[in-house]
């Protein structure tokens, strides 16, 4: 039986690791700070590739640029470092910095359970206009990329992806990685959850900045996991492949060089590591080990259709054009930060419906289009002028809430 059909190792891994009242109050785990993995992936003995800093934003409307997410751009596009630089600076890059008596923080265009960042980016590329056919490594620290292997290497991914259309069109195709030391320091065994909730705020700013500069993107979740990870030559035990996303159009790709292995050094993450079992077994259920494979688990993916709701129907009433806040998709991503302090006073349907309308749809290689799309949206209302207190899902092509309940309660009870 195929491994990746064994839903058997997902329960027993979510049973392991999820939380309850005594896992909390009985761990014996502490942060040993003086072991704390570095933030980035270092390659000391790579010359770096500068990327070109200070490109005039589009400024297109961060509502515009969520909302055309789900729409699979049209026409060709050949990206060049002009374009990759401020694609990966919205995505990943450092966007602030602020010194503090004991050092500088770093804050990230995308939030990162434990501010940990142990998500890499990695670039496989037929020649561009300004940069060589190879496979690169983002370097946040940097902002430069450093190439691994010489050479177009793009078929080795098509192969990979059992011959997915748009991989297979992609002049770029990036790959999302995680080293799962520099956030099982904090989290443990959990952190192969994190693998997947970090790099999708990642892709979630690369998708809107993506459509806000007309590039066609398509994100790739089925792989052979073994070719990607040897692709990139990291110790899969250690850090490996989580999703691809095709970038461009109309790229002739011919035969990749052979694959050999990749022993290139990298700065020690930290003085120790510790090893987490639970990891590497949940990665291993879950991966795709062949074509047919990858084939068969992207044809049985089918997205599941809601049922409609037997609710009370609320149409939403988005603010109009002049009313709508036209603030760039960069300036949204710019100033994202955590914050702890939320005013203290409702929203009206108008702003709610104006927030759910630019929801984009996420298409991905096992969604097809005219297929409704792979997100959906549920809502826990319990302050909306307009609205009653309570939960709804939306919506035919978020243009409505259905009420799943409307209890008054239901909004003391989990905190107005």
């Amino acid at each position: 039986m195929e491994t990746n059909r064994d839903l058997e190792a997902a329960w027993e891994y979510h049973e392991r690791t999820k939380h309850s009242f005594q896992s909390v109050h009985s761990s014996q785990h502490f942060l040993d700070f003086q072991n704390q993995p570095l933030p980035f992936k270092i390659y000391p003995s790579l010359e770096p590739i500068p990327l070109p800093r200070g490109r005039e934003a589009y400024s297109v409307p961060a509502l515009e640029a969520l909302a055309a997410s789900a729409v699979e751009t049209k026409g060709d596009r050949l990206p060049d470092l002009g374009l990759l630089g401020p694609l990966l600076h919205y995505s990943a890059g450092i966007t602030k910095r602020i010194r503090h008596p004991h050092g500088e923080m770093l804050f990230r265009a995308a939030s990162c359970t434990g501010a940990l960042y142990h998500i890499d980016l990695y670039l496989v590329c037929g020649d561009l206009p300004d940069l060589a056919a190879g496979v690169y490594h983002f370097g946040v620290h940097d902002f430069a990329l450093r190439r691994l292997r010489r050479g177009d290497f793009r078929a080795e991914l098509v192969r990979a992806t059992a011959e997915e259309s748009a991989a297979a069109l992609a002049p770029v195709i990036l790959i999302c990685s995680s080293t799962f030391w520099r956030n099982s320091w904090k989290y443990q065994a959990r952190a192969y959850r994190h693998c997947f909730w970090d790099s999708g705020t990642i892709l979630a700013n690369l998708l809107a900045m993506t459509a806000a500069h007309r590039v066609p993107a398509r994100v790739v979740g089925g792989f052979v996991d073994d070719w990607v990870n040897r692709l990139l030559g990291p110790e899969p035990q250690r850090e490996v492949a989580l999703a691809l996303v095709a970038l461009g159009r109309n790229s002739s790709i011919g035969q990749a060089p052979e694959v050999g292995p990749l022993a290139l050094e990298t700065t020690a993450l930290s003085r120790s590591e510790v090893d987490y079992p639970a990891i590497r077994a949940m990665h291993e259920a879950s991966s795709l080990t062949e074509e047919a494979e990858v084939a068969a688990w992207r044809g049985a993916a089918a997205v599941a259709q809601l049922a409609p709701s037997s609710g009370r129907l609320f149409p939403l009433r988005p603010l109009n054009d002049r009313e709508a806040p036209h603030d760039s998709i960069e300036g949204v991503i710019f100033r994202r930060g955590s914050s702890r302090r939320f005013a203290r006073q409702p929203i009206s349907l108008e702003q709610l419906s104006t927030a759910l309308s630019s929801i984009g749809g996420i298409t991905v290689d096992f969604t097809q289009p005219g297929e409704r799309l792979l997100n959906d949206a549920y809502i826990i209302v319990n302050d909306v002028k307009g609205l009653p207190c309570g939960s709804s899902t939306s919506i035919t092509q978020m243009r409505a809430l259905w009420s799943c309940s409307e209890k008054g309660s239901f909004g003391t009870r989990l905190g107005t």
